[in-house]
């Protein structure tokens, strides 16, 4: 059974992309709807953030992978997402068409963009360590854990100065790598409340239809209806992503094909541990 996993935020735009018709087509969407030039990594728009720049990128470039898989012949039984990965999910599921995710994607991206100008936020990756140290250095410092992506890999949010505090105990606490990254608001946390109800006015605007392919929620590993979608994409902000127990539910529910799609490989780096360690 084959699976597409759909990433979140890629860290960087990957430079030179080729002039492929169907990349052209999704670029051409993603001026239109989100006012973004692909190519040149530029707002034409108004100027936003680099975060929601490469929130945008990372969706069109989902959306133009699902593309070239399905006309190699590939297509999905099953489909995974992680963080904003899910609105190309979406997509790829036929709950939305490619320019509404995309414009979901980026109106939403705007909204949490905000928050911003009012707090200082940041990510902390933290490696080596195991759950129960890493929860207690986040209670430590009042920040929250974010992404749960395997049992030695973590991404923790909250105000900056905290991280930053964090990250250190981290590192005293015997992590490998602990680092501080910049980001417009603290994603997958309950400080996510301020924009919830913005966000729940966006995601209410649009038709969510059925998954013609099932599309697994990355927070209880649940299957996602259409009647789901709108609620979910405000649940996801305010809660942890858990990709090490949605990858070992996909293998349960029958996935043994993985196709990353989209910009990098860091699920599949994931799901590599993963395996390692439960012994798949």
């Amino acid at each position: 059974m084959n699976c597409f996993m759909f990433p979140g935020q890629p860290l960087e735009h990957a430079g030179r992309l080729p002039d492929d018709p169907d990349l052209l087509e999704v670029a051409a969407m993603t001026r239109q709807k989100a006012g973004l030039d692909l190519y040149g990594a530029v707002w034409i728009g108004p100027e936003l953030t680099e975060s929601v720049k490469l929130q945008v990128y990372g969706v069109a470039m989902s959306l133009y992978h699902a593309r070239k898989l399905q006309q190699d012949g590939i297509t999905p039984a099953i489909i995974g997402e992680h963080s904003m990965g899910v609105y190309a999910a979406l997509s790829a599921a036929g709950s939305l068409a490619e320019e509404e995710a995309l414009e979901l994607a980026y109106r939403i991206g705007c909204t949490i963009a905000g928050m911003g100008g009012k707090n200082q936020s940041a990510l902390g990756c933290v490696i080596g360590l195991r759950l129960g140290p890493l929860l207690t250095i986040a209670r430590n410092n009042g920040v929250y854990l974010a992404n749960h992506n395997t049992s030695r890999h973590y991404l923790i949010s909250g105000e900056r100065e905290r991280i930053v505090g964090a990250v250190a105990e981290a590192i005293e606490c015997g992590a490998f790598s602990a680092r501080t990254f910049a980001c417009d608001a603290p994603l997958h946390t309950p400080l996510m409340s301020q924009v919830a109800d913005d966000v729940r006015s966006i995601a209410a605007e649009y038709r969510y239809r059925d998954p013609v392919v099932a599309l697994m929620n990355h927070i209880d590993q649940g299957f996602l209806s259409g009647s789901d979608m709108a609620d979910f994409v405000v649940r996801e902000m305010l809660m942890p992503v858990y990709w090490e127990k949605t990858f070992l539910a996909l293998k349960a529910a029958g996935a043994a094909r993985f196709y990353e799609v989209g910009a990098g490989e860091s699920l599949k780096k994931y799901n590599r541990w993963i395996d390692s360690q439960t012994g798949a």
